[in-house]
């Protein structure tokens, strides 16, 4: 199986640091390389985590606050400069559709690749394939932003126990599989649902309905945490969470493992938003993003 991993390509909020870039996350998905919120800068820090162009099959933005967006017209020139041999898809918020074409257009350069714009305008499926369903629910921000979720359809986990009680094995396995039903036997008598595999992406946003739906139940949940909770006005004033605030969510939600980015400059040590998401009761497994690290999807 191709490997199903997070890139991280930046994790500063509004400001840059001297250790963080702007936003930027490449989800590696079996051969597909979805990258959400490209910030300035996201083009060399591809560079610098190996990630290619041609490694891009969509794009999506939260948001046109320009930590999240000002790095698109950058990419979207690199890929029609490498030549991606394949379509590309690009969401972002429909009611953005001016930013997204100023961004797109920036400068002059030559157009070798179809880019497909697909604004979201509405919560819900934006795309279905056989190997997923990206999905996008509205957030709570001063300006219109949504979150995604990619959600991997239900499969089946074969149980060698209930094969052999029927007498089921070599290549009769492989054609119980393919045609459902062998001698009497059904595939559902011999296997039980493999929950498919989610991961949500939820950058700036307030608490609100859609931070709840798109976190339900996630393996691997990326969230902003802009603030400490001592700061929590602050993080409603602007559209922001807490770490607190962010982990609290996970914990209810039931996610397995959790990556807190998108850090106010204000803060100078890691370690305390580990201790208030700890603080709030997530006991999964936690991560507190750093420029390009490498996230893996939770195995089931």
């Amino acid at each position: 199986m191709s490997a199903r991993e997070l890139v991280v390509l930046g994790t500063a909020s509004q400001v840059p640091t001297r250790h963080r870039n702007h936003n930027g996350y490449l989800l590696r998905w079996d051969g597909q390389g979805i990258l959400f919120d490209p910030g300035e800068g996201t083009q060399r820090q591809m560079l610098r985590a190996g990630v290619a162009a041609h490694d891009l099959n969509r794009i999506c933005v939260t948001h046109f606050h320009g930590d999240h967006s000002l790095g698109l017209a950058g990419v979207i020139q690199r890929i029609n400069l490498d030549q991606v041999p394949h379509p590309v898809v690009a969401h972002y918020p429909a009611s953005g559709q001016r930013y997204f074409e100023r961004l797109r257009y920036a400068t002059a350069y030559r157009e070798a690749v179809r880019l497909t714009e697909a604004p979201v305008a509405a919560d819900g499926p934006l795309a279905v394939t056989d190997a997923y369903t990206l999905e996008a629910a509205l957030l709570s921000h001063p300006v219109e932003s949504y979150g995604y979720r990619l959600v991997e359809p239900d499969g089946r986990r074969i149980l060698p126990e209930r094969l052999a009680a029927h007498g089921i094995e070599g290549p009769d396995v492989g054609r119980l599989q393919r045609e459902g039903v062998l001698r009497g036997v059904t595939l559902e008598e011999v296997s039980e649902v493999r929950r498919g595999q989610r991961v949500a992406f939820i950058m700036d946003t307030r608490l609100c309905d859609g931070v709840h739906t798109l976190a339900d139940g996630a393996d691997l949940l990326v969230i902003e945490s802009t603030f400490l909770d001592e700061d929590v006005r602050l993080a409603t004033d602007h559209g922001h969470l807490t770490a607190g605030q962010a982990a609290a969510v996970a914990r209810d939600a039931g996610v397995r493992h959790l990556v807190l980015t998108h850090f106010s400059q204000r803060y100078t040590d890691p370690a305390e938003f580990e201790r208030q998401a700890r603080a709030a009761g997530f006991t999964g497994e936690l991560t507190i993003a750093q420029d390009l690290m490498t996230v893996p999807v939770p195995k089931r």
